[in-house]
């Protein structure tokens, strides 16, 4: 009898990739299905509707020994708002399905919703149904969150064309930086002298940064109602993992200018507390929540202007090129590849 060959390790990506070819198919009235921050559905009204949905697991995307409900439940809305926030939409309804382990109670349980219906109110999010189980392995959410545009009116991770600049909003590597501050009480962590060169401040502004992240719904519709931008995503993996999904799906390549990546103070401060690349954090920090976007030369002007008359801070880090050219870093007036550093599942 021949030996059955060992499958491959599960890979996150290859596997999107793989059940797409798969099982995917093209519907009437489905715009963006697998493949974007969210599907996209037309409908006979002049709305199109936004779907996108997140799985959250104890233990592998929070850890109840640093986190409360409270915050779980304000991060978990907060990373599907941000995807919606890419799509240039309006987010309008929320489901969350829970598994719940035996050691929670009722008063665990309002503490994990009242986090949640914070980050929804600030959006005007209505809650609208879900569903509950029991768990033998930890806290599990699903959330899905329902978002919409009008007709013909979204951005999408396809797009980008050579030419085009990229920018992101505000700072990165702030969340990574302050997931590393909760997992210091397992080490010995900065040294008393760098400790010095670390303030409280940048303690508490890194740790509001991890719990208490904000997603850029505002930036993403005023670029998509203004149709300042060619192509979007959310930095929910990483400045490198993301820019090259982005890359992928719009068939190009990009050069990064490491020097002009957006990093805080006290992402920096704790960088070198430390002793670690502020770049590095930049690079594969997950869950920022800011957006990754490309512009035409034609448009660069006005949105840089109007973004500092609405108080929005984006920063141009690049250029988007062809795709044979790769995805590229430059520093100190050299260009090399980027790595691809970011969270994937599985790996």
């Amino acid at each position: 009898m021949a030996r059955r060959q060992a499958s491959p390790p599960l890979q996150e990506f290859a596997l999107i990739r793989m059940l797409e070819r798969r099982f995917a198919r093209r519907t009437p009235g489905l715009v963006q299905g697998i493949g974007d921050d969210a599907a996209v559905i037309a409908t006979s009204s002049p709305t199109w509707w936004h779907l996108t949905t997140d799985l959250l697991a104890e233990g592998i995307h929070f850890d109840m020994k640093s986190a409360t409900p409270e915050s779980v439940g304000y991060r978990a809305a907060m990373a599907n708002l941000s995807d919606i926030a890419a799509m240039g939409a309006v987010p309008r309804y929320l489901l969350i399905s829970l598994a719940i382990p035996k050691t929670w109670t009722r008063p665990h349980i309002h503490e994990l919703y009242t986090g949640l219906m914070k980050a929804c109110r600030l959006y005007n999010v209505t809650l609208v149904g879900g569903d509950t189980s029991a768990s033998k392995a930890g806290l599990f959410l699903s959330i899905t969150l329902v978002g919409a545009t009008s007709r013909r009116l979204a951005l999408f991770r396809h797009g980008a064309n050579v030419g085009d600049h990229i920018y992101v909003s505000g700072t990165l590597g702030d969340s990574l930086a302050g997931l590393t501050l909760l997992m210091e009480s397992t080490s010995s962590g900065p040294s008393r002298k760098k400790k010095s060169e670390f303030s409280s401040a940048h303690r508490a502004f890194l740790l509001r940064r991890h719990f208490r992240p904000t997603a850029r719904v505002a930036e993403g519709q005023w670029l998509n109602e203004r149709q300042l931008a060619s192509a979007a995503i959310d930095l929910s993996d990483g400045l490198s993992g993301d820019l090259r999904h982005l890359c992928e799906a719009s068939r190009v390549g990009a050069e990064v200018e490491l020097d002009k990546i957006p990093i805080s103070p006290a992402c920096r401060a704790y960088a070198r507390a430390i002793g670690v690349s502020p770049i590095q954090l930049a690079l594969t920090g997950g869950e920022d929540y800011e957006l990754l976007f490309t512009t035409p030369p034609r448009d660069c002007k006005k949105v840089e202007q109007q973004a500092r008359t609405r108080g929005y801070r984006i920063t141009h880090i690049g250029t988007i090129r062809p795709q044979w050219f790769g995805i590229q870093m430059m520093t100190d007036g050299r260009t090399q590849p980027l790595p691809v550093t970011s969270y994937e599942h599985f790996r």
